[in-house]
């Protein structure tokens, strides 16, 4: 009886085991397929987007700055899909050991049952088992004799109801074994078309960058015109902001307790804020970067990123805080500043602004609505921690 304890002890403890793992892998599971799906949106997205570039007739930067971005989560996609590969074949080599295990449990019990039922049968004739306790030179000696033959019925039973449970759990890992290898094969046909589509997008890149490399005169002039609009909305940023630190910094100024809790609240939500708009790609990050087709020469450093979206989309604020300026820029149209404590929030190339200057307003509030240029709009976005220029990236939800 003590040896059917502890191998009942044993049964619970391999089991537990297996729904501890079995919830971890479906966790994993989960957040990969979240990833997945996320990158799967944004490559969406941006298909939209190029059948609107596409519609213009004409091959331009903006078109490559797309195919790019898609290329670089195609490959994030492969990279995904290969992780969830890798899983499930981890996984299913976990399931071909359990089965293993339990068709080697239950065969073990079919042979300790059929040597009872052997037993059994030949020791059949009841009226042998009431001699047999009969015969007994004491009460004490029959009770014992009584209980063992009683005992021995009771593990047959028992037997018999542990390999049933074996068969069904067997089932069940085989079931769950076969569901793994499809998901793994369905998997892999997955990864064989996003590796042909990479390839296509690949090529489409490289056409566009052969056609465009026959204007760099073209480029060259566009570019000049661009650096000295990127060079005057820095100007007025550091300026705006150059003036608000000296402010905070003279002996008049006093910060307030709110302004203070503010900035700690914008801190703690870092990695957290909200995106600006309600969807969109961004196709240039923060920082200095080479020409995508003139690698030679250098874009003018970008204080935040571009965000493209949807043709006139709702911009919104991204924290609550307080309308700081708006102002109006050549080649960024209308432009709002938001100050949230000693942090900044800049949204820009708006064709039509919902707040005004000292407005006092909440996280996801309306800002404004973008222009719209080649039948889409992009939104250029910076943020700042007093005059230290921050990559977004860095700050808004994934």
């Amino acid at each position: 009886m003590k040896n059917g304890v502890l191998i009942s002890a044993l049964l619970l403890v391999t089991l537990t085991g297996w729904v501890s793992s079995g919830e971890l892998y479906a966790q994993s599971v989960s957040d990969q397929t979240k990833r997945r799906e996320e990158i799967e949106r944004e490559i969406a997205f941006i298909d939209r987007q190029l059948s609107l570039t596409r519609t213009q007739q004409q091959t331009s930067t903006k078109e490559l700055s797309f195919i790019q971005r898609k290329i670089s989560n195609r490959r994030r996609l492969l990279s995904q899909l290969e992780s969830e590969i890798s899983q499930i074949d981890r996984q299913r080599v976990v399931k071909e050991r359990e089965v293993e295990k339990l068709n080697s449990q239950l065969m073990s019990l079919r042979r300790d049952y059929t040597t009872m039922l052997y037993n059994s049968y030949k020791n059949r004739d009841k009226s042998l088992w009431m001699m047999y306790i009969l015969a007994s030179g004491s009460l004490e000696q029959g009770y014992r004799r009584w209980s063992y033959l009683r005992s021995m019925s009771d593990a047959m039973n028992r037997s018999a109801a542990n390999i049933k449970q074996k068969g069904e759990e067997l089932k069940i890992e085989i079931e769950a074994l076969n569901r793994l290898r499809s998901e793994s094969l369905e998997i892999q046909g997955r990864r064989e078309r996003e590796f042909r589509s990479l390839a296509q997008e690949e090529r489409r890149s490289k056409e566009i960058i052969s056609q465009l490399s026959r204007k760099e005169r073209e480029f060259r002039t566009q570019l000049a015109d661009k650096r000295r609009e990127v060079e005057r909305l820095n100007r007025e940023i550091e300026r705006i902001l150059a003036e608000a630190a000296r402010a905070r910094k003279s002996s008049d100024f006093k910060e307030s307790e709110a302004e203070r809790v503010l900035a700690d609240n914008f801190e703690s939500n870092r990695g957290r804020l909200p995106w600006p708009v309600k969807e969109g790609v961004i196709i240039e990050q923060f920082g200095q970067h080479t020409h995508p087709v003139f690698k030679n020469i250098k874009l003018p450093f970008n204080n935040g990123v571009n965000i493209s979206t949807a043709a006139g989309a709702e911009v919104y604020s991204v924290f609550e805080g307080v309308v700081k300026q708006i102002l109006f820029m050549p080649g960024y149209n209308q432009c709002v500043l938001v100050q949230h404590g000693t942090f900044y929030t800049f949204y820009t190339k708006l064709d039509k602004v919902a707040v005004k200057s000292g407005d006092k307003i909440s996280t996801a509030q309306l800002i404004g609505n973008l222009t719209v240029n080649e039948g889409s709009s992009v939104l250029h976005f910076q943020l700042w921690s007093g005059t230290t220029k921050q990559n977004p990236e860095h700050w808004i939800s994934k």
